[in-house]
């Protein structure tokens, strides 16, 4: 059985101590994989699914809407009360993560784990990359771009990275594409934290197809490169 609950925490904690070693100065700083959030909106985010799911507040989960009010509510707030907030928050749904429908805590971990990347990529303090969290993030979002091939009818990708090869889709396997490459970048790629070019640069056994590579419409790919 996935143990949701020890990632998630293993992921807060590492982001929390991260956080705690910098100054107040840093919640500023843009994180360039998500150039409309500084630092502080991010921590916001995360500290707000917490304490919406702690609380019920699931209307309108995971819209832009809903992440919008967790970073409005939090905006004014300085570095303490960010990370007590998700501290507080974050214990009491750990609690409850294990219990979660699969679907369900799969996306959280998937965008904490991001998220966390995100922060680490503004902070300039890489890290996380080899975690329980992000290999769940991993498989989740392999999962779920298999049914995004599969519904578009588009042929499978083969994934071979560190931990092994898993295939994404159902469809006619003498037409799967093969990406070589680490976990980490194939997230990155994934949530359109890499420009298209560097999507193309990676090890394909064919023609790229760093469109089919996004795992949803809204994750755009940024016109310059991102480096982490």
């Amino acid at each position: 059985m996935t143990d949701y609950a020890s990632a998630y925490r293993d992921l807060r904690t590492r982001v929390l101590e991260l956080l705690r070693s910098r100054d107040a100065a840093a919640l500023d700083v843009i994180a360039p994989a998500t150039p409309e959030w500084r630092v502080r909106d991010i921590v916001a985010h995360l500290a707000g699914v917490c304490d919406d799911i702690a609380h019920g507040n699931l209307e309108g989960v995971a819209s832009d809407e809903w992440t919008e009010v967790q970073v409005e509510k939090r905006r004014g707030w300085d570095l303490d009360a960010l990370l007590a907030d998700w501290e507080t928050n974050g214990a009491v749904v750990e609690a409850m993560m294990n219990d979660f429908p699969p679907i369900a805590v799969g996306q959280m971990t998937f965008d904490a784990t991001t998220h966390e990347q995100d922060l680490r990529g503004a902070l300039g303090a890489p890290g996380g990359r080899e975690s329980d969290s992000l290999a769940i993030a991993y498989d989740w979002a392999v999962d779920r771009l298999g049914e995004r091939l599969d519904a578009a009818g588009n042929a499978p990708m083969r994934f071979e990275t560190e931990s092994g090869t898993r295939v994404a889709g159902t469809g006619d396997a003498d037409a799967t594409t093969t990406l070589r490459s680490s976990r980490f970048d194939v997230l990155r790629s994934m949530s359109g934290r890499r420009s298209v070019a560097q999507v193309e640069a990676l090890d394909w056994n064919t023609a790229p197809r760093p469109a089919d590579l996004l795992l949803a419409d809204f994750f755009v790919p940024p016109t310059a490169d991102l480096l982490e």
